[in-house]
């Protein structure tokens, strides 16, 4: 296991920005207002990607940088890689998996 770095922008982010590729079993540490938290990678999420820093419900909102960017497209666990593959965008003519 190793520690890894991620950024949350906003405090109403439900996903966390890696900056540096994460192996499942490998801690995420990311900075709050209240300190510094982590979370466990599930799977692997590679540089530049989202981490859930919650559960995340089928058609419940995945916001990153306090944006809305798109809805689960399906129950996304924490510390699983966030991407097209379980997630329909929000933006225009966006990817979709599903």
């Amino acid at each position: 296991m190793n520690k890894r770095i991620g950024v949350q922008v906003s405090p109403t982010d439900n996903v966390v920005t890696v900056v540096e590729d994460a192996q499942p079993g490998d801690e995420i540490q990311y900075v709050t207002p209240e300190g510094c938290r982590q979370i466990t990678a599930s799977q692997a999420v590679p540089l530049g990607h989202k981490a859930a820093l919650k559960d995340v419900r089928p058609k419940e909102k995945i916001i990153k940088y306090g944006q809305t960017i798109g809805t689960a497209s399906r129950m996304i666990g924490q510390g699983e890689h966030v991407h097209i593959h379980n997630v329909h965008s929000a933006v225009q003519g966006g990817r979709s998996a599903s």
